[in-house]
């Protein structure tokens, strides 16, 4: 049986392509955007902090993703989808100075923030959606008093707020 050297070269592309790929994943550094889980956010005092947080973390194996920075967060999002930020004064006011915050992922975030409320409150906890705290960031927040000085967020997949480290 004959096989064309352009399909075994093909085929050996696919297959390191594959293997490089499932190395990365087993190492905890998929290059693809996919899955998104959510993240599990954290805000630093200051850039700086971010940064020198942003800087411990890779030293321990926790890679930097990309940058996903608006409406002055300065924000850093890590390969296993923790979110280490700064915010702004203003930024931190309207969501009631959660220092972290659980995020979840979501086709239509405030539809899903409205439901997640209705749910808490349901369960007898105060919730209060927060919308627009970063215009052009697709986020969704809720403040509950079911967290202890945290929030709950709703937001995009990763790929509406993507841009790769420089």
């Amino acid at each position: 049986m004959f096989i064309p050297k352009w399909v075994l070269a093909i085929l050996l592309v696919v297959v390191l392509a594959l293997t490089a790929w499932a190395v990365m994943v087993a190492s905890g550094r998929n290059p693809l955007p996919f899955p998104d889980p959510g993240s599990r956010i954290f805000v630093a005092s200051s850039v700086s902090g971010k940064d020198a947080v942003v800087d411990l973390l890779a030293q321990h194996g926790v890679a930097q993703r990309l940058q996903a920075d608006s409406g002055g967060v300065s924000r850093t999002i890590m390969m296993d989808g923790t979110i280490i930020n700064h915010s702004p004064p203003s930024v931190m006011e309207q969501v009631g100075s959660a220092p972290a915050c659980i995020g979840l992922v979501a086709d239509d975030p405030a539809a899903a923030a409205d439901e997640a409320a209705s749910f808490l409150r349901e369960r007898g906890f105060t919730a209060d959606v927060v919308a627009d705290v970063e215009p052009g960031m697709p986020v969704v927040f809720v403040l509950t008093d079911a967290l202890a000085g945290s929030c709950i967020n709703f937001r995009r997949h990763v790929i509406h707020m993507m841009r790769r480290p420089e």
